[in-house]
């Protein structure tokens, strides 16, 4: 398996297995690169059986592989396999959560807040700011061209699901979202963290290019406080510039 298709389920299920984790655990702290015999003395194995483990890890993404001689080390020959810690980051939360991004949107406020705005003005304005990059970013790679109700709904619904939104389908042009990512700093603060998710499910839209779209205030118990739906049909501008966006 690719790193890049190791999921965060698969390198937590991955760790799961006791020499594992006590292996990847020893070369995290090493703080340099260990050696198939190095990981296998940590806990007392074989190098074989170390080095099915180590693979394992590799498979995942939580360690990388090379060949380099270890500090103090000379042998002739190839140089032994080794082994260190990737940046990976694991979390796994479910239902899925974000709370990086709804961090990172009140970070970038805080640093960026203008004297004339407040705090929340400041966190709504970075919040829709983000959902448009995370929307043209979608559009650039869908290149979709001009979008319908149901077919915005359908790229929106893709994007939405990375983030951990869960939409479904309600009815054609109606997209409801199951879960709040941002769960349970909404329920601590609804009325601050309801408006940012709005103001970045709007930006998202818009960044899509989705001018049949509108994301409305909709709060359901247990779900996400937004759904998505054909609205009004948009001003002649705002459909022009979509069009070539």
């Amino acid at each position: 398996m690719a790193q890049d298709d190791a999921s965060p389920i698969e390198a937590v299920a991955t760790l799961s297995d006791d020499l594992r984790r006590r292996m990847y655990d020893f070369i995290r702290r090493s703080g340099r690169p260990v050696t198939r015999d190095e990981a296998a003395q940590s806990v007392g194995i074989s190098r074989k059986l170390a080095a099915f483990h180590l693979d394992k890890l590799v498979d995942v993404g939580l360690l990388s592989a090379g060949y380099a001689q270890p500090a103090g080390l000379r042998r002739v020959g190839r140089a032994p396999k080794v082994y260190e810690p990737t940046d990976l980051d694991v979390q796994v939360s479910i239902p899925p959560r974000e709370h990086g991004l709804l961090a990172d949107i009140l970070l970038q406020a805080v640093r960026d807040q203008d004297p004339t705005e407040s705090g929340r003005d400041a966190a709504l304005r970075v919040a829709a700011e983000r959902g448009r990059e995370l929307g043209r970013a979608e559009r650039g790679r869908l290149k979709p061209g001009r979008l319908g109700a149901e077919r915005a709904l359908t790229c929106a619904g893709q994007l939405l699901e990375r983030h951990g939104f869960e939409p479904e389908r309600a009815t054609p042009t109606l997209m409801r979202l199951q879960n709040c990512p941002f769960h349970p700093m909404a329920a601590r603060d609804p009325g601050l963290v309801c408006a940012i998710n709005h103001a970045f499910l709007t930006g998202v839209l818009d960044g899509l290019g989705a001018t049949t779209l509108d994301a409305t205030l909709a709060p359901r118990p247990g779900a996400c406080c937004v759904e998505l739906g054909a609205g009004d049909p948009p001003p002649q501008g705002r459909e022009s510039q979509a069009s070539t966006g």
